[in-house]
């Protein structure tokens, strides 16, 4: 009896780069991708940084390496060019908790509100919203709105409830909804991290809870906090966002101390896409994103005010 064996990482990434090369496709991943498809990747950031890589990309073809709503967007930005993601189960399980039909109703009862929609949403949602925003560009896109108007933010509470606290606005209503992987992080991760590595500096993600939060040293999306520990003169930081960001701390930071604050922070729909799937997508060009047409106009327009203000 034979059994089949995996073909090894270099054969993987020989065969990935020369079908890149045939399909002149540029691979765009997420920070919290597995490492290899990190640095199998043409380009690595945050949604901002996606957002705006998906609209300078020079190809034929898109393959995003992220979750569902972040193919989706860059889909939005290229609606003449195909846009392939690996595993089309890689969803977003914060941008399932809102729905076209609870946004409706939600605007009827807030008439002159203003709606912020965290690019973690559909792209359906998105259509129905007035601007987009990211954790990176949140505030600035927040600020750019009048102060008397009421902000109907959708659908990440914890984002909000900073966003709102950043600028000093009382006028939020926040949707009930959060990431399951930022809210695993509790106060005492941090805490028991810091005993362990007394003076390391605490990095925290927006989407983390208000307890988390209030123990941080530095807040920001992932790409601000990538910006930071490079920046920084400290040696030691605790990274409390989802794990896969530490592979690209450690790599652009090599005599520094990166230290994951829990394995709990561990987003398993962005650990679906492998190396195989990379090549599985682009040998058979599959699985392809689509937008219709009566969302894609209105999402779009969404998304291009928030980068027009960022």
């Amino acid at each position: 009896m034979t059994s089949l064996e995996r073909p090894g990482t270099a054969e993987l990434v020989e065969r990935i780069n020369d079908l890149r090369r045939k399909r002149r496709a540029v691979i765009l991943a997420h920070n919290y991708q597995l490492p290899e498809v990190q640095d199998i990747a043409d380009f690595v950031g945050d949604s901002l940084a996606m957002a705006r890589e998906a609209t300078r990309v020079q190809a034929d073809l898109i393959l995003l390496c992220g979750v569902h709503f972040m193919a989706e967007t860059a889909k939005l930005l290229n609606p003449d060019r195909p846009v392939l993601v690996p595993d089309p189960n890689a969803g977003c399980p914060m941008a399932n908790m809102v729905d076209p039909r609870e946004l409706a109703e939600a605007k009827r009862r807030h008439p002159d509100a203003v709606v912020v929609t965290y690019v973690n949403s559909s792209a359906a949602v998105k259509a129905m919203s007035d601007l987009c925003c990211t954790s990176a560009n949140a505030v600035p896109v927040v600020r750019s709105i009048p102060r008397e108007r009421p902000i109907l933010f959708v659908p990440d509470q914890s984002l909000g409830e900073y966003v709102a606290q950043v600028t000093g606005r009382d006028n939020f209503i926040l949707w009930p909804g959060f990431c399951p992987t930022h809210h695993r992080i509790l106060a005492e991760h941090i805490e028991a991290r810091r005993r362990e590595h007394p003076g390391a500096d605490v990095c925290v993600h927006p989407e983390c809870t208000r307890d988390v939060r209030a123990l941080a040293d530095f807040i920001g999306s992932t790409g601000q906090i990538l910006l930071h520990v490079r920046e920084s003169r400290k040696k030691t930081f605790i990274i409390a966002t989802e794990l896969g960001i530490c592979h690209g701390l450690q790599k652009q930071n090599p005599g520094k101390t990166i230290v994951p604050v829990t394995r709990l922070a561990d987003c398993p729909n962005m650990k679906l896409n492998t190396l195989e799937k990379v090549l599985w997508s682009l040998e058979d060009l599959r699985y392809e994103v689509t937008v219709p047409a009566d969302v894609a106009g209105p999402a779009r327009r969404a998304i291009e005010r928030m980068l027009a203000v960022s």
